[in-house]
């Protein structure tokens, strides 16, 4: 039996494959960033749960992060704004991923230039996602 916290980030990784750029879940970024870009979904954290009684339930605000990186010899910004936004309009297309959240929304990016010797440079930004979700239980 899958978690709830599993099947919502399942869910959200699902919703992200819909991009061009490529999408992975906590994995070791690999050693070229494709043309259209890289996004990594990491886990993160659930937080403390609000908890109500009668019945018993966990309220969460989980804080899952997308590593975004772009490389583009021309043109950085603007390839980078665009899956910015893509990410924006695949989210807020269903903003309960199919009912499993309360709700979906995305804090704003601070974005970075990483200079690498003898290539362009790359455009990178971690973007918090929180998903509003209720269990049973703490591990449920």
């Amino acid at each position: 039996m899958t978690s709830t916290r599993e099947t919502i980030l399942v869910a959200l990784h699902a919703r992200l494959l819909s991009l061009a750029a490529l999408i992975l879940r906590d994995e070791i970024p690999p050693e070229r960033i494709p043309a259209a870009g890289l996004i990594i979904l990491r886990d993160g954290q659930p937080g403390e749960p609000e908890v109500t009684l009668s019945p018993l339930r966990y309220h969460y605000q989980h804080r899952a992060e997308l590593e975004v990186v772009v490389q583009a010899p021309n043109g950085r910004a603007s390839a980078f704004d665009t899956l910015i936004a893509a990410i924006g309009t695949a989210l807020e297309a269903d903003r309960t991923l199919g009912g499993l959240c309360d709700w979906v929304e995305t804090e704003a990016p601070a974005s970075v230039d990483l200079p690498i010797e003898g290539a362009a440079a790359l455009k990178a930004a971690v973007i918090t996602v929180v998903l509003h979700y209720t269990t049973t239980g703490p591990l449920a």
